[in-house]
């Protein structure tokens, strides 16, 4: 539930932030401390993909919502491309208190674009976001789409 309280107030704050108002050079250098990037955020390197690339398709349609596969089984080193396909926006969202300590930073860096463990949101058809598992540990990593938990939207990667 702390995952989803920080992504409310984060959310909240960007809401904030594009209130409107002039800015001034002062202001914006107030700001930039207090901003962190993804980048700076996440511990360790992101290691590349060396082996198959698994596709994951983002769905919502008169089935639900769903990402197919739901389970995917892959191999350290392996990359999974989640497709945006219909009833979007989409994103894949790992909870980190979910993730064992030995891999969450890894698996955090090896998150392009993300923000505390979530991918961006994939609005439009065929927009891709890949994953890789590269130097992952064996274990179970379950995700969510976050606008859709409630229509269940979820979803669980096994590496072996």
């Amino acid at each position: 539930m702390r995952f989803y309280g920080i992504a409310l107030a984060t959310s909240a704050f960007v809401l904030a932030a594009c209130g409107g108002g002039e800015s001034t050079p002062a202001d914006t250098a107030a700001a930039t401390p207090a901003v962190e990037t993804p980048a700076a955020a996440v511990a360790g390197t992101a290691a590349p993909i060396t082996g198959t690339i698994h596709e994951v398709k983002m769905l919502g349609d008169e089935k639900g919502y769903r990402y197919e596969p739901a389970t995917i089984v892959a191999k350290a080193g392996d990359g999974i491309k989640f497709i945006m396909v219909s009833g979007g926006p989409h994103n894949v969202s790992f909870d980190p208190a979910t993730i064992s300590a030995d891999s969450k930073d890894q698996l955090m860096a090896n998150m392009p674009n993300s923000t505390e463990g979530s991918s961006p949101m994939l609005m439009t058809a065929n927009e891709t976001w890949t994953l890789s598992l590269g130097n992952l540990k064996a274990g179970k990593y379950p995700f969510i789409c976050t606008p859709h938990i409630a229509m269940g939207m979820k979803g669980e990667l096994e590496i072996q």
